[in-house]
């Protein structure tokens, strides 16, 4: 089972969609994925079809060890496995409200509480192939909780002149998370959301992520496209959305590379 923590505290850029695609893409390849939904605006949830609004528990109760994380996760409908004769892949949601928000507050005061979510997904490790932690714009305690969580680390980035401006500051903050909390946890690379090729300007802040920080940015980039940006309105991927687009086969393929076994892994930064 592998834990990926999705993060960058910079917002707007595609990460929650990246999150919802990715794991539906990991599900169509027959994978048991769990989605986190950490963020207390809720909108991996949204994103889901699930109101936020509506729900009695979420993951709100769980950080605050009220629940356990089985007796708030919300079987979502699999996709179709790819290919047709695979195995049937499954996708479960963590979701949140907007009730984390007061969670963040009382595990400040809490001891071990960089470890509440780790301890939490421990229980479910074995029923699951993938959990993809949405983290949310900031890096505050419940990103550290997701990096804490996490075996690895994907940087949705997009780009634009300011877009890798926080890319830095993540990478502090993880190398942090290592030295306190998760020594093992290692940085995927980063993807490229609402990419341009017809710009100078995006393929320069691709080429600058990858010799400043010394980081991979997967390939293939994904596209800009106003199918990415209607799909979590209707509470669907854009892999449902619009299966044939360009973003939703960048993302499938994006699946494929992370999915690979180990020895076909890309280099990761420590």
């Amino acid at each position: 089972m592998t834990t990926l923590a999705v993060a960058n505290q910079k917002g707007g850029v595609a990460k929650t969609t990246s999150t919802h695609a990715l794991g539906v893409a990991l599900a169509e390849r027959g994978r048991r994925v769990l989605l986190v939904d950490l963020d207390p605006q809720a909108s991996l949830s949204w994103a889901c079809g699930v109101d936020p609004d509506a729900l009695e528990i979420s993951v709100h109760d769980v950080l605050l060890k009220r629940l356990k994380a089985t007796d708030a996760i919300i079987e979502l409908a699999p996709p179709a496995p790819r290919p047709a004769d695979g195995p049937t892949g499954r996708l479960d949601l963590l979701p949140s409200t907007i009730d984390l928000a007061g969670a963040e507050l009382h595990l400040l005061t809490k001891t071990g509480r960089e470890y509440v979510l780790d301890k939490a997904l421990s229980k479910v490790t074995d029923d699951y192939d993938w959990v993809l932690i949405d983290c949310p714009p900031s890096l505050g305690i419940l990103t550290i909780n997701g990096l804490t969580a996490a075996d690895e680390v994907l940087i949705p980035l997009q780009c634009e002149s300011l877009g890798q401006r926080g890319v830095g500051q993540l990478l502090d903050t993880i190398a942090d998370v290592r030295d306190y909390t998760n020594d093992d946890l290692k940085v995927r690379g980063a993807i490229a959301t609402m990419f341009d090729g017809r710009t100078n300007l995006a393929h320069q802040v691709v080429q600058q992520v990858r010799v400043d920080y010394e980081i991979d940015v997967l390939e293939p980039f994904v596209p800009k496209s106003v199918k990415v940006a209607e799909a979590p309105a209707l509470g669907r991927s854009v892999l449902a959305h619009a299966p044939s687009s360009k973003s939703a086969t960048a993302y499938r393929d994006l699946a494929e590379v992370l999915d690979a076994p180990p020895s076909r892994k890309g280099r990761g930064r420590r």
